[in-house]
């Protein structure tokens, strides 16, 4: 311990980062911004290549610090797991998906698990990043490192730090985002929270690994049952002819006891959407019920389906039906102005929208091609269709998904017969017409 604790504090010591997306990448980044020696671990040989020849893979990612931390000479990524006993901390950034049920995929976590085990030598620490059920580094990870002789706590180290990357905030770094941090006893607490104080302005130690783990999801279930709570209120207001935006922004007034949330055509992305499910699996097994946080996960995931709805009674009021239309949908990455498509609403709604026999198209300035993913692979593949008077004069109505910046909001509404608007994207550039709609 004292070695490694020396090693951190000095950061002469190495770091790996297993896993090169969202989470991973930048984490490599920021370590090697601090002084220490990175070597990023990925599965993917064309990401490894382009991470090592300083080519973008996330759009969001300054491709110029990325250059320049491969120029220090202590940057680079492998798909080698074998070079896993080179580092001295291990930190996992992999994904924590959920299967068909709606239960936990701890897949990754496990075959990475097992990668790392194989060379697992005494004194290094392993840190786990990914969002996951309070218990999971305990139960899953430890006995899988431990299988081959060495103890946690006696030879090796142990700890959870959840990640809160936020892709796209401008006003929150990785660096200025306080990480909280929980070991498998007080030494692997203690050397974790010597490695992110390297790293970050600010470290919360917790008392235990499940602790830290509970935290994300807490974390995540709060905006959860938030944004469910601002939906429903946008299907309750919509019956009522009330504008739910003009409500919010008004209610934002208040200076105590209020935080604005906003509704939307669906949940999006690596956290909310799936984070939930976790605690509610692991409840089950202490005989908890967890029906708030269920009942959010019901409401959120019946958006789509209101949008459809919605879309649907806007056209047969101008004499159309939904099957047969042609839609052009504006925005399909999760979050206004990524590429991001995990777990990305629009991609539900256009499985939906065509089931009703309707003709999607779609044009997002981030996602020229929608890529591969577990729910919607038959859609990958299709590519975006440029935002043209013309293009806009063809389709029965303009559905807008993602309110990304940069979009001629005022050209959808002149040029469009019906302007479906999740995200008030067009009243907040101050635009309004007959064509109209608020889903």
């Amino acid at each position: 311990m004292d070695d490694l604790a020396r090693a951190l504090t000095a950061r002469t010591a190495t770091l790996g980062v297993i896993g090169l997306g969202y989470v991973g990448l930048p984490l490599a980044l920021a370590a090697v911004r601090a002084g220490f020696s990175v070597i990023g671990f990925d599965i993917n040989p064309e990401r490894v290549a382009r991470i090592n020849a300083g080519e973008p893979v996330i759009s969001h990612l300054d491709t110029e610090g990325l250059r320049a931390a491969i120029a220090t000479g202590r940057l680079r990524a492998s798909t080698a797991m074998a070079e896993l006993s080179l580092p001295d901390a291990i930190l996992i950034c992999v994904p924590t998906p959920l299967t068909p049920q709606r239960e936990p995929d701890l897949s990754f976590i496990r075959v990475t698990a097992a990668d790392i085990a194989r060379t697992l030598r005494p004194g290094q620490l392993v840190v786990l990043e990914s969002t996951t059920w309070p218990g999971t580094t305990e139960e899953v990870l430890k006995p899988i490192l431990e299988a081959g002789g060495l103890k946690s706590g006696r030879d090796f180290f142990l700890a959870f730090s959840p990640e809160r990357e936020d892709p796209g905030n401008d006003r929150h770094s990785l660096s200025t985002v306080p990480k909280v941090v929980g070991g498998d006893g007080a030494q692997a607490r203690d050397l974790a929270e010597r490695l992110y104080g390297a790293i970050v302005t600010r470290t919360v130690p917790v008392s235990s690994t499940a602790v830290a783990e509970a935290v994300k999801l807490t974390e995540n279930i709060f905006r959860a049952v938030n944004i469910a709570l601002v939906n429903e209120l946008k299907v309750v207001y919509d019956a009522m002819g009330i504008d739910v935006w003009e409500v919010i922004e008004a209610a934002s007034t208040k200076p105590f006891g209020y935080m604005p949330f906003h509704p939307g055509p669906g949940l999006g992305g690596h956290c909310i959407p799936i984070d939930p499910f976790y605690l509610t699996w692991k409840a089950r097994e202490f005989d908890v019920a967890t029906r708030f946080i269920e009942l959010a996960g019901e409401v959120n995931r019946a958006m789509p389906h209101y949008v459809v709805e919605r879309l649907a009674q806007a056209l047969d009021r101008r004499g159309r039906t939904l099957s047969g239309a042609a839609i052009l949908m504006v925005g399909i990455a999760y979050k206004r102005n990524l590429d991001d498509m995990r777990e990305s609403p629009a991609l539900k709604l256009i499985a939906l929208l065509e089931a009703r026999g309707a003709q999607v198209r779609y044009h997002d300035p981030h996602v020229p091609d929608i890529p591969p993913s577990r729910a919607h692979g038959a859609l990958a593949g299709r590519s975006s269709v440029a935002l043209t008077p013309e293009a806009l004069r063809a389709c029965d109505a303009a559905l807008i998904v993602t309110d990304h910046d940069g979009i001629d909001y005022a050209a959808i509404l002149a040029h469009a017969p019906l302007v479906a608007d999740t995200r008030n994207a067009c009243a907040r550039a101050g635009l309004d017409g007959p064509n109209l709609v608020k889903c």
